[in-house]
């Protein structure tokens, strides 16, 4: 397909297009200011879809620019807006610095959202899951079949399957996508019938191809064999896989480093539930679509959000496997017959209450898009997370299952150690705001804080000092944003003042002067900040670095 001429545009425009032409289909959040701005058809379709006022401002190719915008710091609402319409979209970051720039600032697609690739907490439901599926058809064993493979990117958790084309219902309902990726020319005839309610977003058809499939899989997971996931005689499952691992990675523009394994999911290990009998009996999801009750919203007690997710998925892939189920029911039996159960279990409801979203803390850990008070979340709760998992091992008599699971909890203290050292007790909402660093983390960042924000002692001794080297009584030393630092003097005592004064302004009644020490402190203080964030934020990836190499744990 030839480029488009885009030299009758504006520079800005041409940035902006270019831009476009990756995001495709996707809305493109064009960063400008304190604005993601959209342009042209983006413009008058995000207008419509999210009731915004379209205006045109300026001409480009000699016609006017439909644009609409939202502001930054409201996006994550508009986006969750956007999201629930089955819409996918590119986000476009300022990475150039606007001081160095010869034109537009340099820009970038740093992250795509997508319906099924959600992970920041905001966007996300606290008890039920998103998943983002691939499918293919094909012939596999003298039969129609199906590839299927599905990622919940919010925690890592990755699989794939091979079906029958007629069970095709069943296996997507138990996985509820809500986002569909399939290839372009794929015929979605078989879908037709089915109760699907995902967005459906296709791809090149070589994407679904074997052999560039089993190369992105091998890749990601450094392993010379699909055999090491059970996939050598599931081709199908093997290239919805590869496909979709593909799209996943495209839209964080990062490796998946939480995305550390795939299963193969055995479907006659769950009983068989088509559509319309999932809808009768009211699982998760009334008849009339209602709030409730519903056999989840009954039972649901959990104290975290994390216990919620898992009852959902027990209940929407129940068990055929009887040693399987009877593991869970020799837990729940040791905490009703703990010698003092009431006791013990209101303690343990208590202990879990506090306790933060530990599973997509740890994908975003791994994405490093966690921010500062989650982590510091996350390090309190690291504070008393193994003494927790002791006091319930020791309250129950822990065997089995119960003991696995309770041996698994402490993660390496290490991680704890360093966030209690790095975050400060109540970080900045954002990095670029300061004030997330811990003080006593780093010693030049300690410096900067204090030249930043501690000019007044300096001052009262600079104005001491000149006033008895002057014998001006009435000099001051001030400081106002347009003028930075100066030495005022009134009118009538100008004559007194030394060689080294350097008239800075005039006014009607006094003259302020800059002397060569008071100068080289300005300079010194007015850098002082941009540079303490510019190490803050260096500091904060740093430290993320480190801590991300926990995240699996």
């Amino acid at each position: 397909m030839p480029t488009p001429d885009l030299s009758g545009h504006t520079p800005m425009m041409q940035q902006y297009l270019q831009l476009k032409a990756q995001a495709g289909s996707h809305l493109l959040f064009y960063r400008m200011g304190d604005f993601y701005e959209m342009f042209y058809d983006d413009a008058e379709r995000g207008a419509r879809l999210l009731n915004l006022t379209l205006t045109k401002r300026g001409t480009s190719n000699g016609a006017p620019i439909p644009m609409a915008g939202v502001p930054h710091h409201a996006m994550e609402g508009y986006l969750a807006r956007l999201v629930a319409l089955g819409e996918s979209i590119a986000i476009c970051e300022q990475i150039g610095d606007p001081a160095a720039s010869k034109g537009p600032v340099e820009r970038k697609i740093v992250r795509v959202v997508t319906p099924g690739t959600l992970t920041d907490d905001a966007l996300l439901p606290a008890n039920d899951d998103r998943r983002i599926a691939a499918w293919v058809g094909g012939r596999g064993h003298g039969r129609e079949t199906v590839g299927l493979a599905w990622m919940n990117l919010a925690n890592g958790d990755f699989k794939a399957c091979e079906s029958t084309q007629e069970l095709l219902d069943a296996e997507l309902s138990r996985i509820a996508p809500a986002e569909l990726v399939c290839a372009e020319q794929a015929d979605m005839q078989a879908l037709d019938a089915s109760e699907l309610d995902a967005a459906i977003s296709r791809v090149p058809d070589w994407h679904f191809e074997a052999d560039g499939a089993r190369d992105t899989l091998l890749r990601h997971f450094g392993v010379n064999d699909v055999g090491a996931f059970g996939l050598d005689h599931l081709p199908l499952a093997m290239q919805a896989a590869g496909a979709l691992l593909r799209y996943v990675g495209t839209t964080q523009a990062q490796a998946l480093s939480h995305v550390h394994s795939l299963a193969v999911d055995a479907g006659g290990d769950y009983v068989v539930l088509d559509p319309a009998t999932r809808r009768n009996l009211e699982i998760t999801d009334t008849l009339n679509g209602g709030d409730g009750p519903t056999l989840f919203s009954t039972l649901d007690h959990a104290r975290t959000p994390m216990g919620s997710r898992q009852l959902r998925r027990w209940l929407q892939a129940p068990l055929r496997d009887n040693p399987q189920a009877r593991d869970r029911q020799d837990v729940i039996t040791q905490l009703l017959q703990a010698p003092d159960a009431d006791g013990a279990l209101r303690a343990l409801r208590d202990a879990l209450r506090p306790l933060p979203d530990l599973e997509r803390m740890a994908t975003r850990l791994a994405l490093g898009t966690i921010r500062p008070r989650e982590l510091a979340s996350l390090r309190d709760a690291l504070g008393g997370l193994d003494a927790l998992a002791q006091a319930t091992a020791s309250a129950f008599d822990a065997r089995g299952l119960l003991a696995d699971c309770l041996g698994n909890v402490p993660v390496d203290p290490a991680l704890h150690t360093l966030l209690d050292r790095g975050i400060a007790a109540e970080p900045a909402l954002m990095v670029r705001d300061g004030g997330v660093i811990a003080p006593g983390y780093d010693t030049e960042l300690d410096e900067l804080r204090q030249l930043a924000g501690d000019n007044g002692a300096f001052l009262l001794e600079v104005e001491s000092r000149e006033r008895e080297r002057t014998g001006i009584a009435n000099l001051r030393v001030e400081y106002n944003r347009v003028h930075g630092f100066f030495i005022e003097v009134s009118r009538g005592q100008a004559d007194k003042v030394p060689d080294d004064y350097r008239r800075r302004q005039t006014l009607k009644n006094v003259e302020r002067y800059i002397t060569p020490e008071l100068k080289a402190w300005e300079d010194k203080v007015l850098s002082a900040r941009d540079r303490s964030l510019a190490r803050e934020k260096l500091l904060y990836e740093q430290l993320l670095t480190q801590a991300a190499e926990h995240a699996a744990a």
